[in-house]
């Protein structure tokens, strides 16, 4: 098993991020999200407010990446890609604790994404 580190988390935390699916064709799919939150020593909670092709790579594959990386980049580059496997809840405990995050106020939450981590690369 894979374990996200105190400074793993932090990066998560407070950047945007790449995450990556796999289409029915195989093709890589990648957005942008924010505001991800780590729920344990290898798992962290993505908010579904605006995914449609997201939503249904995982549905179909359960297997995902993103890449994180620190906003002062060019000075003092540090990033990582987290490999694991995705669920996704409409109701229940992951689905209420997003809706309680400050940054979700307004939005329309339609679900959340539980990933389990369980490769951690170091990129830079």
């Amino acid at each position: 098993m894979a374990e996200i580190s105190a400074g793993i988390k932090k990066l998560i935390e407070k950047n945007a991020m790449a995450l990556a699916t796999v289409d029915e064709f195989g093709k890589p799919h990648c957005i942008a999200v924010g505001f991800v939150k780590v729920v344990s020593k290898n798992q962290v909670l993505i908010t579904d407010n605006y995914m449609a092709e997201t939503y249904k790579n995982i549905m179909r594959n359960k297997n995902v990446a993103f890449v994180v990386w620190n906003r002062d980049w060019e000075e003092n580059a540090s990033g990582y890609e987290l490999r694991g496997s995705a669920k996704y809840f409409k109701k229940g405990r992951w689905y209420e604790a997003i809706k309680r995050i400050p940054e979700n106020k307004g939005e329309p939450c339609k679900g959340v994404i539980l990933v389990t981590i369980s490769r951690i690369k170091k990129l830079a």
